[in-house]
């Protein structure tokens, strides 16, 4: 067991976050604007005089040396254009503390508002995004390998984002685990996560995925992927609010696995079941349900069955 730089352990409003048995040697950085003495001139390592941005904590953190940013019930920040967090030290998790309202709320005020994860082994978790400001083209563009992004929710608040989450090529291994999209119901999104690059490993599981998507809710459509599996451990939902009627599309030559335990909600009774699927080269395992009107019950995915030879 390493040791840290908090040997009698860490509490956060009277809760427990870090034990004295934490397996770090890293630094423990304490981020949170609603504190007084938040300003990126302090070191960021007493929670009393804590950082006032994450990018800040980044800026502190040494590459694979186990570091942690904690940032605090109630924090807001503006990511106000490019690369607005730059995440580019590898090895840093980032974790947001509170739940519901409480959690770390990080709005995307420009349409070209970004995170970007350039380093490998990044982990982002329990944090709010809300888009600001209509046609954002994407809010996380994701190029390190070996990263995740863990009980993340993501809001359209003015008009609709064009994208949530991008992926390029460099983004091996990621995982997209327990993920909440709450999209506008109105037309002017094309996806919620885009799959460009040539990925081995992507996995995305535990989701759900709710907006007006007029090309998929989960779209690879440039880069064969390898391995890509999208599926839940419990029940993941999916919806299109738009008449493309798709949930996933993927490169004809992209491997990978889809299902069990997907929900999948289509806009209309003219929707197709069976093209709301779209990946000729991976296997899709039941129970994958859809449903296209209110009122009615799902179906099993209907793409074409195995059978014993």
């Amino acid at each position: 067991m390493g040791l840290t730089n908090f040997p009698q352990g860490v509490a956060s409003f009277g809760m427990p976050v870090l034990g004295s048995l934490l397996p770090t040697t890293g630094n423990v950085f304490f981020v949170d604007s609603g504190n007084s003495n938040a300003a990126n001139a302090n070191v960021g390592t007493d929670p009393k005089k804590p950082l006032a941005t994450i990018d800040g904590g980044i800026n502190r953190c040494e590459a694979n040396h186990g570091d942690l940013i904690l940032v605090m019930p109630g924090h807001t920040e503006t990511i106000s254009g490019a690369a607005g967090i730059a995440a580019d030290v590898a090895g840093v998790t980032v974790i947001g503390l509170g739940t519901g309202a409480a959690r770390p709320t990080l709005s995307f005020s420009a349409t070209a508002s970004t995170i970007v994860v350039s380093a490998a082994s990044f982990v982002l978790q329990n944090v709010i995004c809300t888009g600001d400001i209509d046609a954002i083209v994407t809010m996380f563009t994701i190029t390190g390998s070996d990263c995740k992004l863990l009980d993340l929710e993501t809001r359209d608040v003015t008009g609709q984002m064009t994208s949530c989450i991008t992926t390029a090529t460099g983004a091996d291994r990621l995982l997209i685990d327990r993920y909440i999209h709450r999209g506008a119901a109105a037309a002017g999104g094309v996806n919620c996560i885009e799959l460009v690059g040539a990925d081995d490993g992507v996995t995305i599981r535990n989701f759900w995925i709710d907006g007006n998507f007029s090309t998929a809710a989960i779209q690879n459509a440039t880069g064969v992927m390898t391995n890509l599996s999208i599926y839940g451990d419990s029940q993941s939902y999916a919806r299109t609010r738009n008449a493309a009627d798709v949930i996933l599309t993927a490169v004809t030559t992209t491997t990978g696995n889809v299902g069990p335990n997907i929900n999948a909600r289509l806009n209309d009774n003219a929707a197709n079941i069976t093209e709301a699927f779209v990946g000729a080269d991976m296997q899709f395992f039941n129970p994958i349900s859809i449903v296209n009107l209110d009122g009615e019950s799902s179906i099993l995915c209907n793409i074409t069955a195995s059978t014993d030879a």
